[in-house]
C-alpha cells in the first residue's frame, strides 16, 4: 500500500518480479504452485541448488517428468549436509530422480547455504525457502522470481560453478542395505525436518 519506495541512489528496474512470501498464515501451497509452474514450464533447461532437497511426491514426479520430456534437470546439493539427519534423508529419494534422467550433483566444501533455480535461462527464482515441506509449507519464508535473462544466465551460471561430483545411480545403489533403510527411516521424518 502506498506509493512505491526506493533506496535512494538505486535505480528502477525493467524486469517483471513477484515476491512469495509463504507460511502458515499464507495462502496454502502458494509457493509449491509457483515451483510446480516453473517445472512444469520448463522446455529446455532447469537448474536447482539447494542445502535442503527433501520435497514431496508432487515436486519429484514433476522433476521426473520434465526430465522424460527432455529438459536438461540439474540438482545441486551439498555432498555432506550440516544437518545429519536431513542429509541421510535426502538420500532417500534421489533414486527415482536420477532414473528419470535428472542429473544430480554434490557441491563441495564449504557448506553452500543459497536457495537458487532457473529456467530456460529466462526465469530465476531467489529467496530463504528451501525444496523441503518446512520450507513450502510451515516456515515463514520470502522468495522472489523473476523474468530477466541476464539475472537467469548470471545465476545458472552460479549454480554451474557449485557443480562438484556428480551423483549416480551406481552409487546410490551401492550402499549396504542398513543405510537405505536408515536413510527411508529419515525420510519418514520429512515434515520435521
Amino acid at each position: 500500500e502506498g506509493p512505491a519506495w526506493f533506496a535512494s541512489g538505486h535505480a528502477v528496474g525493467t524486469a517483471p518480479a513477484r515476491v512469495i512470501s509463504s507460511g502458515p498464515d499464507q495462502s496454502v501451497d502458494q509457493l509449491m504452485l509457483v515451483l510446480l509452474s516453473a517445472i512444469n514450464g520448463a522446455s529446455s533447461s532447469l537448474r536447482i541448488a539447494t542445502p535442503y532437497f527433501l520435497p514431496d511426491e508432487q515436486i519429484i514426479t514433476a522433476l521426473q517428468l520434465a526430465a522424460l520430456r527432455g529438459v536438461e534437470v540439474d540438482i545441486v546439493i551439498p555432498a555432506r549436509n550440516n544437518h545429519r539427519l536431513m542429509g541421510w534423508a535426502m538420500q532417500a529419494h534421489l533414486r527415482p530422480l536420477l532414473k528419470a534422467g535428472c542429473r544430480i550433483w554434490r557441491s563441495p566444501a564449504p557448506f553452500d547455504h543459497s536457495k537458487l533455480a532457473t529456467v530456460d535461462g529466462v526465469w530465476c527464482l531467489i529467496g530463504s525457502a528451501n525444496w523441503d515441506a518446512r520450507s513450502l509449507r510451515l516456515n515463514f519464508e520470502i522468495t522472489m522470481e523473476l523474468y530477466a535473462a541476464d539475472l537467469a544466465n548470471r545465476i545458472a551460471r552460479l549454480i554451474d560453478g557449485k557443480r562438484g561430483e556428480p551423483l549416480t545411480l551406481e552409487q546410490i545403489d551401492a550402499r549396504w542395505p542398513i543405510v537405505k533403510i536408515r536413510d527411508a527411516a529419515a525420510r519418514l521424518l520429512m515434515p520435521y525436518l
